[in-house]
């Protein structure tokens, strides 16, 4: 048994102190004071922040097929200090997770080497190549989250309407990266003035929201929960909040680097600030967070999508996209949200726990008696710079480094078992 004292929680939206005690990987009481036994650790959290762990429903492992990039240990050390507690990994890696023999092996390294819990997506096609569809069945009995061709968008409408239906049939959702490749024109970054400016090719706005539109329809006419990773656009926004008032079962995510960033933050040809979708203007930047703000968008998710330094230190045309996220998340919003008063600590956090948990049916995200003992200690009071030498991951491409930050993570529990330990 563990007994974690001192901590605060947030009830009802306010920080109260308590004693949690964490029997079995369960949390088995919360109350005002709990009197310490022999048989207990005591854990004094100094009066810190306790919140359920955090799920990421969107990052990138790269393991198998891409461990210069990251594995995943070093990507669950990652999420961990970042005080995620369950990540869903994309399916972009070498194998594809693509029939039950790969998700098998998949499943293996999971458990094998992960800090923290793993649910991992399977593709929607083979080899994410958009022309033959996976066993939907056959995966969904292999422990698979959900299926995305995430990195790719399903280009041909006929393949995501059976893709829906045989989703559907099997309980599970499709995650869509949205993205017409007729209308990416070759861009690097946001076609917009700083594109311009710089020269550098530009991918529209309209890449992105002629697919939800199309997918949203094909989601009403199958009745499959459809959800839009890293939504980017405000016609993105709009095509959404038209649909959940149709009473479509869409639902979606933003990264908090396009809540944070937009185009005019690129200082030049780096591609550092190269990811997909491309950081947009500061109106669609406005959009997303008006859009989380009413429910149009529902949660957070980091797309952490790690690349070694060689592989980003050349121009943006010929770079990957992708940033890393894991262990910046929660303290870049923490302090450009909660500390200058625009969000309540309360709605971060359930951004980040309780509302992907409910998306996706998961028994995670809650800080009560009786949940998982999933639960992230963190100090909300001290400042410390974004470095690369203190990261995880094995990358840091990141454009937020040097920033100054609150909210230090000091533990996260899996299962009742401390998984990240930081220092105070």
């Amino acid at each position: 048994m563990i007994l974690i004292q001192n901590a605060k929680m947030l009830e009802a939206g306010t920080l109260k102190r308590v004693d949690v005690l964490v029997e079995a990987g369960k949390i088995k009481a919360i109350a005002d004071k709990i009197e310490p036994q022999a048989e207990m650790d005591q854990i004094d959290a100094q009066g810190h922040f306790l919140s359920a762990g955090f799920i990421d429903v969107h990052v990138h492992l790269r393991e198998p097929g891409g461990e210069h990039k990251e594995t995943i240990e070093t990507g669950t050390l990652a999420a961990a200090r970042g005080g995620f507690t369950t990540i869903c990994p994309m399916p972009n890696t070498k194998p594809v997770p693509d029939s039950v023999e790969h998700m098998q092996r998949l499943h293996h390294l999971i458990d094998e080497n992960a800090h923290v819990r793993v649910l991992p997506y399977a593709a929607i096609t083979e080899r994410q190549a958009g022309k033959t569809h996976v066993d939907f069945k056959a995966l969904a009995n292999e422990g698979t989250f959900a299926f995305t061709d995430d990195g790719v968008g399903v280009q041909e409408a006929a393949k995501m309407y059976e893709a829906m239906q045989q989703a559907q049939a099997v309980n599970k959702a499709i995650v869509a990266h949205c993205e017409d490749n007729s209308l990416i024109y070759g861009g690097a970054m946001h076609e917009g003035e700083r594109s311009k400016a710089l020269g550098i090719p530009g991918i529209p706005s309209i890449c992105e929201a002629v697919q939800i539109a199309r997918d949203v329809l094909l989601s009403e006419a199958t009745g499959c929960h459809y959800h839009v990773c890293h939504v980017s656009t405000k016609e993105s926004v709009r095509v959404i909040r038209d649909a959940k008032k149709a009473g479509i079962p869409v639902t979606a995510e933003v990264t908090p680097h396009h809540l944070l960033l937009s185009e005019d933050d690129v200082p030049g040809d780096n591609a550092i600030y190269k990811m997909n979708p491309p950081l947009r203007s500061t109106e669609d930047r406005q959009a997303l967070i008006d859009g989380l703000l009413d429910g149009t968008i529902d949660i957070i998710a980091t797309d952490h999508a790690p690349h070694a330094a060689d592989e980003k230190d050349q121009p943006m045309t010929r770079a990957p996209f992708g940033i890393v996220g894991s262990e910046t998340a929660f303290p870049l919003l923490y302090t450009h949200f909660v500390k200058t008063g625009k969000w309540s600590l309360q709605q971060l956090v359930d951004y980040i726990t309780i509302k992907p948990a409910k998306l996706f049916d998961l028994p995670f995200g809650k800080l009560e008696e009786g949940a998982p003992a999933d639960l992230t200690l963190i100090d909300l009071d001290v400042a410390y710079d974004i470095k690369a030498e203190d990261f995880l991951s094995k990358s840091s491409n990141t454009p937020f480094l040097g920033e100054r930050v609150y909210g230090k993570t000091l533990f996260t529990m899996v299962d009742g078992e401390i998984r990240y330990k930081g220092e105070k």
